[in-house]
């Protein structure tokens, strides 16, 4: 597919950009504590700007003392950060990217501890429950507020950035003033929408004074805040056409407060787009150029939404995570070496939130982009045992770095469980990526064998120099649970994949992330479903975004929810089980009366067990008494998240 819309130029005020394709700003914990970038986020941003993408804007940067939302935030209220800010300038302006800042007082979603300071807002509004309650900020430190992001502006100006993009949206300071949600103030800056809007008219004109129209100026906006008495899209239609009367030179339109963060960082099964009508009626409402952004991976949706006239950018947020060279190899017409996200959510907003450098499941680079992929200083023979996302990485990384590789799998198929992960609803997008990998080590020269179990006696006669151990996981097994043994109980694993058929009752074993999704999918296709867990909730394991789609589903389908029961011993149609809750409780309890019970309590190590506290690598050590060089990876050390298995995939192959 061509991408000719995409890859056309585009004028904002006075910059103009190479191509239509936007890295949006992320928080990435990657600044140094001292509010300056490190050379971290120069190599990070440096990286997108070799991948062509347009425009970069870089992440949420704190223009008031007293406002730092995290740690690692960088900030412009003073000259310290001028020369490393400087610094990523010229690194993209190298490859003939443009850079823009976001300008950012965090407002009611900032956090005390780390500001160093009260947080402040419109009004003395909680955004959450937990979060602190803002103070009102007086009037005349609004004003006072206001000259602040003028010497920010003017700051970024100096560090060479060709636009700033100030922060209106997702409930920070500025979108408190806007929002009738939350501002109940009475002065000048309350009441009407015109009052309203005077504190964002007001930055707008300082920013512009001070950057003497040498820069472009931006506005991140919501298309909706997607809250009861909040903003909606007709009031940012208006917001849209008041911030251009203004003199903005683009809208940057997002989605969502926090309290709605599932339309911010969209998981898995919401795909690029699901705010397209919202951003073209804001599209109709000004003459500006607009950037959307919203969970767009490919680039055929934002070639389609430019083409169509309902946006003239598309930021990809995590994707550039994912790839940074994603634009590239769209310009290049070889869409089959990108790297999906997959909106996870499990490396990026997560670590985000934590304060911790933010990382990828799919690109395990993410971060340490200024390591680079040194050649190996010695040729080594490397035997990769297993072809799940763990074992296909380490081999692609070994073999890029020079070493002879082999990638045994012992099934028929790559991606171990992994691929499986991809059958329940709404989890399509995981193909894409396991699909990337097995291209990376076909392209990349890795030998696979396929169908192919390692033995000891093989690692002796062939005598590798190494060997990386991704054997994965199996269904865990919890013996001391009566009859889990019963062969007519069918496993998640055998149900996802079709091997076993199953009735149309259906009592799922097991309610964490992998029996409730194996329990939507079930429900989907029409089964009657219930679940059954050992914890007060379902789903108490998956990410919260995820969940509240997950949940709607357990809603819509009618899935009965069986909480706080201790599996004791399973029969042929259910089990049988003691209060979890409240162990004074003998009554022994049962669900019976199914068709099929599916067993879906997780995955265990498949060749590890427990000695006492230890744990034992039965294989492994086997190995280890033949292989001068063993590495254990992902679940075969033991079952954990994905993100834990490429991320020690990618280690281990860097460590030969």
């Amino acid at each position: 597919m061509k991408f000719k819309n995409m890859f056309s130029p585009i004028q904002i005020g006075p910059m103009t950009v190479k191509n239509r394709f936007v890295v949006p700003p992320m928080g990435n914990n990657f600044a140094n504590t001292d509010g300056t970038w490190s050379d971290q986020s120069v190599a990070y941003y440096g990286e997108r700007a070799k991948g062509q993408f347009g425009l970069i804007t870089i992440e949420a940067t704190v223009v008031h003392e007293g406002a730092k939302g995290g740690p690692r935030k960088p900030c412009l209220y003073n000259d310290n950060s001028i020369e490393s800010l400087k610094r990523i300038c010229d690194t993209a302006h190298a490859e003939g990217a443009r850079i823009s800042v976001q300008l950012q007082n965090a407002g009611p979603e900032g956090n005390a501890k780390n500001a160093g300071a009260p947080i402040e807002a419109a009004t003395s509004i909680q955004t959450k429950d937990g979060k602190d309650i803002p103070k009102e900020v007086p009037t005349e430190k609004v004003y006072q507020l206001i000259k602040g992001y003028g010497e920010a502006a003017k700051r970024a100006m100096k560090a060479g950035v060709d636009a700033v993009e100030i922060h209106m949206a997702h409930g920070y300071l500025v979108n408190s003033f806007m929002s009738p949600r939350t501002n109940k103030r009475i002065d000048e800056f309350g009441g009407s929408f015109e009052n309203r809007m005077r504190f964002s008219r007001l930055i707008i004109e300082e920013v512009k004074a001070k950057t003497e129209g040498k820069i472009a100026v931006l506005a991140r906006i919501n298309s909706t805040e997607d809250m009861f008495g909040g903003l909606d899209n007709h009031d940012m239609c208006a917001v849209a056409s008041y911030l251009e009367d203004c003199g903005i030179d683009a809208l940057h339109v997002s989605r969502a407060v926090h309290l709605k963060d599932e339309y911010m960082w969209a998981p898995t099964g919401i795909h690029g787009g699901f705010s397209a009508e919202l951003v073209e009626n804001i599209k109709k409402s000004v003459s500006v150029p607009i950037i959307t952004v919203g969970r767009y991976t490919e680039p055929q949706f934002a070639e389609l939404m430019v083409k169509q006239g309902k946006t003239d950018l598309v930021a990809f947020g995590r994707q550039s995570l994912a790839d940074p060279h994603m634009p590239l190899k769209a310009q290049e017409e070889r869409l089959e070496d990108m790297t999906p996200c997959i909106a996870c959510l499990q490396g990026c907003v997560a670590n985000m939130y934590a304060g911790k450098p933010i990382c990828c499941l799919a690109n395990p680079v993410l971060g340490r982009e200024a390591e680079g992929l040194p050649m190996a200083e010695k040729v080594k023979k490397v035997y990769v045992i297993g072809g799940g996302v763990a074992g296909m990485y380490a081999a692609y990384t070994a073999k890029k770095r020079g070493h002879d590789v082999t990638l045994f799998e012992a099934s028929d198929k790559l991606g171990g469980n992994m691929r499986l992960a991809a059958y329940p609803p709404g989890k399509g997008d995981i193909t894409n990526m396991i699909r990337s990998y097995v291209v990376k080590c076909e392209k990349a020269g890795v030998d696979i064998k396929m169908n192919t179990k390692v033995t000891a006696d093989m690692l002796k006669q062939d005598t590798p120099d190494a060997v990386i151990l991704a054997t994965g996981s199996e269904t865990l097994i919890l013996p001391f649970i009566k009859g889990i043994h019963n062969p007519e109980i069918v496993h998640g694993i055998d149900c996802l994949e079709g091997n076993r058929p199953v009735g149309h009752k259906v009592l799922v074993v097991g309610g964490g992330m992998v029996g409730a999704e194996t329990a939507e999918f079930l429900a989907e296709q029409g089964h009657e479903v219930s679940v059954i867990e050992m914890r007060d909730a379902i789903g108490p394991d998956v990410i919260h975004e995820h969940r509240i789609f997950l949940m709607k589903a357990f809603e819509e389908y009618g899935i009965e929810q069986i909480t706080n029961a201790a599996v004791s011993e399973i029969f042929s149609d259910g089990v049988s089980y003691k209060n979890a809750a409240d162990r004074s409780d003998e009554t022994l309890y049962e669900a019976r009366g199914f068709d099929t019970v599916v067993l879906s309590m997780g995955f265990s190590s498949r060749y590890t067990h427990r000695e006492g506290q230890e744990v034992v690598y039965d294989f492994a050590d086997e190995i280890r008494a033949i292989v001068p060089e063993v590495h254990v990876v992902g679940d075969a050390q033991r079952a954990r998240r994905a993100l834990d298995a490429t991320r020690e995939a990618y280690d281990a192959a860097m460590k030969l």
